[in-house]
Order: C-alpha cells, then structure tokens, then sequence
C-alpha cells in the first residue's frame, strides 16, 4: 500500500469493489478512509487518490463508498464524503457533487437497491440529518426522515427483497428504525436493551424466508431477530462492554451460518448463526493492529479472500 502523510491518523470506514474476487484480484476496489477516497487496480497492492481529478486543495475525509452489483452495466460509483456526495458515472474517472439538501450534511453510510440499474434507488444516512434518499442514481437526492425520531444514523441496511418488500434498517443514536415503504417513512423498533446506539446492521440474503438480520452495538453486544425485527434477543454475552462496529454475513448465510463480528479491534467468526465464536487473524492483535471494516463477497469457505481495513489507513488482504 502506498504510505499516506496521516496514515498515523488515518482509518478504513469502508472498502467495495466493483466485481467479485477472481483468482484474489479485484478489478477496482476503493476505501474510504479518514484521508479520503482511494481505489486500487491491483487487488490492493497499491493504492492512489480516486478523487486526483478534482483536485482538491486538502484531503476530505470519505466516510462511505457504495457501488452496485450490476456495476458493469452503467460503472456507477457513489462515494459519502464529510459534507456531500460524490458521483462518478464512468468508473471513477470523472466526480461531480450532486445537490443536497442543507445544510452539508456528513454521511455516515450508504445502501443501493439491489436492482439499482432498474430502480436507481440509493439511501445515504447521514450524522444530524436523518436519511437521504435518491431515484435517479445518485444524481438528486431528497430528505425522508418522516417518523424518523432520531437523526444521528450510523448505519443503514436493505432487504434483498427490497424490490418487492421496501424494508429498510437505520441504526441510530438511540436505536433502530425500519421504513416499509422504501424509507419514506419510519417506525421506531423495540430493543430489549432500551436506548442505545446501533453501530452496525446486517441482514440475512434469505431475509424474504428467514426474516433474519443481526444489530451490532456500543456496548451491549450483538443482537439478533428472527422475524424481520419485531423480536430480538441478545447473542452469546463475549461481546458486551465493547463497542461491536462492524457485522459481515456471509453470501451463503442460508447454509453456511458464517458471520463475522469486528469488535473492539478483533475479528470473530460464528458459523453457527452466533451461538459460538472463534477469534480470526489473532496474530494482527498480537501486533497492536486493529481491524476497522472487512470486505468478503465471497463469504468465508476455504480459499475464500478478505480485505481487512485497518486502524491506521493500510487494507490488508487475507485468506481463509
């Protein structure tokens, strides 16, 4: 990786990529980090400033990166940024800043609609500002915060049904809401840990059938529902007292029951659906090194690759 002045400083919020790994390459992948927006052509060997042809006069921190499944049929790229949206529709070559509503909001996270080709949906939570919602992909984008009691969103999560069942998750300051409709409108959930910020969220591929998702929080562990978030009830204990800041579930979820937990700094493994977990790549943790975001499209099989973003800004690449 090539070395950043605030590496010291710096920190991966969030890695995506635009295909799948093959044969452990990705074809473009970028991070968001605390110094900016980066992109890697190599599977992660180098990295270099996405954002060099605006030619910014100091780096701005980039706080979320989403790019869509279909990438290849319209090399869409969208990329949260502390105060604004960043648009590329020609794979990272060109960004242009789509209006938002004001005040310039920071962006905490970033979801598109599975079938974001068709639809062009794409939610953006923001810090203080409630949800963004765009349909035209990325180019406009509206406030929908209607029932939305909190403002302060840290993570969003979609049903991969979205298209037939509009659900979508908003962690927040103080809890988790869910929008029916798309995100137009919301509804406070009921946790049985009361008010508490959700850090993370993560929704089973099966969510149609299974109902399934997981909420990772500051300092009550990792929760879990089984009928699309009506009901929850805490997981093994072994996370609590911890901030739980990243949940990656795997493609396969249905029958592989793998996920992975990023808490305090440590990765752990469940494929048992969370009821026993086995810590992964402790010899990073004997180093004083701390895991801030994973990317595992592949899920978590044998030979499956990883990218760990690190505490520190470096993106790490491992293999199960």
């Amino acid at each position: 990786m090539t070395e950043d002045p605030s590496s010291t400083q710096d920190f991966i919020y969030n890695i995506a990529a635009t295909s799948g790994f093959g044969k452990g390459i990705i074809s473009s992948g970028y991070a968001a980090r605390n110094s900016g927006l980066y992109r890697s052509d190599d599977g992660g060997l180098t990295w270099i400033d996405a954002t060099f042809s605006l030619q910014l006069s100091s780096p701005v921190a980039a706080t979320a990166v989403a790019i869509p499944g279909d990438y290849d049929q319209d090399h869409i790229i969208l990329a949260g940024m502390v105060g604004g949206i960043l648009r590329s529709v020609d794979g990272g070559i060109n960004w242009h800043l789509p209006k938002l509503p004001s005040p310039p909001p920071v962006i905490s996270a970033m979801v598109l609609s599975p079938n974001f080709s068709r639809d062009g949906i794409a939610l953006a939570g923001t810090l203080e500002d409630g949800v963004l919602s765009s349909f035209d992909h990325g180019a406009s984008w509206v406030s929908w915060n209607f029932g939305l009691l909190d403002l302060n969103v840290l993570c969003l999560a979609l049903s991969p049904a979205f298209s037939s069942d509009d659900t979508v998750f908003a962690g927040t300051e103080t809890g988790i809401f869910r929008s029916t409709n798309g995100g137009r409108a919301w509804r406070e959930v009921n946790l049985p840990i009361g008010y508490e910020p959700v850090l993370c969220l993560a929704v089973s591929p099966a969510f149609g059938s299974d109902r399934t998702l997981f909420a990772g929080t500051e300092s009550q562990g990792v929760l879990v529902s089984h009928d699309g978030g009506d009901n929850w009830e805490t997981l093994t204990p072994q996370f609590q007292g911890e901030p739980t800041n990243g949940l990656v579930i795997s493609p396969s979820f249905a029958t592989s029951h793998e996920l992975v937990v990023l808490s305090n700094g440590l990765a752990w493994i469940s494929r048992d659906a969370g009821s026993t977990w086995d810590q992964l790549w402790s010899e990073l943790a004997d180093e004083n090194r701390e895991i801030s975001t994973l990317y595992a499209p592949q899920g978590f099989g044998p030979g499956s690759m990883v990218w760990l973003g690190m505490f520190g800004g470096e993106v790490l690449q491992a293999e199960f």
